[in-house]
């Protein structure tokens, strides 16, 4: 098994430039098979949930061409069947974006139950409730989302609950449907819009993206689209929490300074400094920062995915701050690992009340999700001593080069065989 080995303690200092959206380029993927035109998408991240999905529909039959590392052309005429049954898919949450996007084509999909970090429940019962308002026969068999229909109908469809899945799903579906669908309280997040205005440039009809009323005139087809994809807004959060916790300095380029504002808030509100450009951001800090409270929320409140990494940052906080989490279940897995490194956190149902220390110390630990364990190297770049991490595995799923980025900006990360004590030793040597 891999591993991360840190040495805490050094100020990140420099510049990263942070990759595509890997939660737009799932949905965008999937969306490329509902033409049999080729398609061509740049900026797309060279991370393990974007290669399970490109392999999945390259195994129904779709051309997948990697131009370069992060251009991908996708050709879906040849595909040949409806039934995406692989093992690998069912490891990631947006597996289930296939179903709208070869509902909407092939009028059936038949795609395993989504899989993913568990982080708590995430019921696809709106995406249930968009589809059978669309037209289609839904049911749950053996593991699998399994739907058909005879032609999509466009309807007006109230989420119970904001969706970011649901919203897109259906938003796929109905692209390709016959006549008008209103999509309400729908999500507003990035990723949700980037995926429609793809879409859009394809040939759908869809408005009201970014607002909690989308509109959406179906099309007979969709065709051939040259397209790039946002920046990832988590991932430049992350590192914007990096530059706050090593006390560093980071200028974070390819960024929507907007998708970042209540991150930005937040950091400004603790006390570091945030500096906005067009297309960057500038995050330092110098002294111990300061307490807050935070509740995730829908966008554009604060993300849940970065909800462990300002726990994280408020461990060594002055004061006392409360972060509750109200989109999941079970994210707070990660606070036992926390408290080994000596953070004073209670969680009390979906509420955490840190007490901030003065410091955390180096350990060995477990990575329970993607963010968690981002959220545990920043943990790691801010404790005394030499922290372990694994496994890297889910943070891999999420993050581009994570830890040649980290060391670009002068953090001691390495990543090694948990076996190897070889190099385990020469990372110690070699940092001091």
């Amino acid at each position: 098994m891999e591993q991360y080995i840190i040495k805490g303690g050094r100020p990140l200092r420099g510049e990263v430039c942070v990759g595509g959206a890997k939660n737009a380029a799932l949905g965008i993927i999937a969306a490329a098979v509902m033409t049999d035109e080729t398609v061509k998408i740049e900026n797309v991240p060279d991370v393990k949930d974007i290669n399970y999905m490109l392999q999945a529909i390259e195994d129904i039959g779709a051309k997948v061409e990697r131009i370069s590392k992060h251009t991908v052309k996708i050709n879906a005429s040849k595909i040949n069947s409806v039934n995406v049954d692989f093992d690998y898919i069912r490891k990631i949450r947006a597996s289930y974006y296939l179903v709208g996007a070869l509902l909407g084509k092939y009028r059936s999909a038949q795609v395993p139950l989504p899989g993913g970090c568990n982080i708590g429940s995430r019921p696809i019962d709106q995406h249930i409730k968009g589809f059978e308002a669309l037209g289609a026969s839904v049911k749950i068999e053996h593991g699998f989302i399994c739907a058909q229909t005879e032609g999509l109908i466009g309807n007006h469809i109230y989420f119970d609950v904001v969706s970011v899945g649901a919203t897109i799903n259906t938003m796929l579906a109905a692209s390709l449907s016959e006549g008008l669908t209103i999509l309400e309280n729908a999500a507003k997040e990035p990723h949700v819009v980037d995926v429609a205005n793809f879409l859009n440039s394809m040939g759908a009809n869809i408005k009201g993206t970014g607002t909690d009323v989308i509109r959406i005139k179906g099309v007979p087809k969709l065709h051939a689209t040259e397209y790039s994809i946002i920046p990832d807004q988590i991932e430049a959060g992350t590192f914007m929490f990096a530059a706050a916790a090593s006390k560093g300095n980071i200028l974070i380029k390819n960024v929507i300074p907007k998708h970042l504002e209540a991150i930005t808030a937040k950091l400004t509100e603790i006390g570091a400094e945030v500096e906005e450009f067009d297309d960057a951001i500038r995050v330092k800090a110098t002294g111990r920062l300061g307490h807050s409270h935070v509740k995730t929320l829908v966008y554009p409140g604060f993300p849940t995915d970065m909800q462990p990494q300002i726990t994280t940052l408020l461990s060594i906080s002055k004061g006392t701050s409360i972060v509750t989490e109200s989109i999941f279940d079970n994210r707070f897995k990660y606070v036992d690992e926390l408290s080994r490194m000596g953070a004073s956190i209670k969680v009390e149902s979906n509420t955490a009340i840190i007490d901030g220390v003065e410091k955390l110390t180096g350990a060995n630990l477990w990575a329970p999700d993607l963010r968690a364990g981002a959220a545990l190297v920043i943990a790691g770049l801010m404790a005394d001593g030499y922290t372990i991490i694994e496994p890297v595995d889910f943070i891999e799923r999420g993050y581009e080069n994570f830890e040649y980025k980290m060391q670009q900006l002068g953090a001691a990360i390495t990543k090694v065989d948990s076996e190897d004590a070889k190099s385990i030793r020469k990372f110690k040597l070699k940092v001091g």
